[in-house]
């Protein structure tokens, strides 16, 4: 059995300050891909909701796109902050999550149906 380790004094007060630091700068880092996500959303949200077809609103823009975005955009701004610091294993598992909420906007904007026609006057 080996003698702890000792730390020299102050030693531990930087690492833990360097990773609250840290932290803090990834809470920062997904906080922004969150926005920016909700961000990219506004303009195809105000028309599934507020400009649908005859009026009608289609609330699965908010219910599905909504988070699917800021989970992307989380997921993003992450993957970013990982591949800046070196962390190449949780940067390419970031970059997966992506891809499968891209796939999963895809096969739900699929199953949505074809696009309805725009109508114009006059109707």
């Amino acid at each position: 059995m080996s003698a702890p380790r000792r730390v020299p004094p102050g030693m531990e007060i930087q690492n833990s300050r360097r990773e609250a630091v840290v932290g803090t700068a990834g809470c920062l880092t997904a906080f922004a891909g969150a926005l920016a996500g909700i961000v990219l959303w506004a303009p195809h949200g105000k028309g599934g909701l507020l400009d649908g077809f005859e009026g009608a609103s289609n609330w699965n823009v908010l219910w599905v796109g909504l988070p699917l975005m800021i989970l992307g955009g989380v997921a993003a701004a992450l993957a970013v902050f990982f591949l800046v610091r070196g962390d190449w294993k949780r940067a390419l598992g970031l970059v997966a999550a992506i891809a499968v909420l891209f796939a999963i906007g895809v096969g739900v904007d699929a199953l949505a149906g074809a696009p309805r026609p725009e109508c114009y006057d006059p109707c």
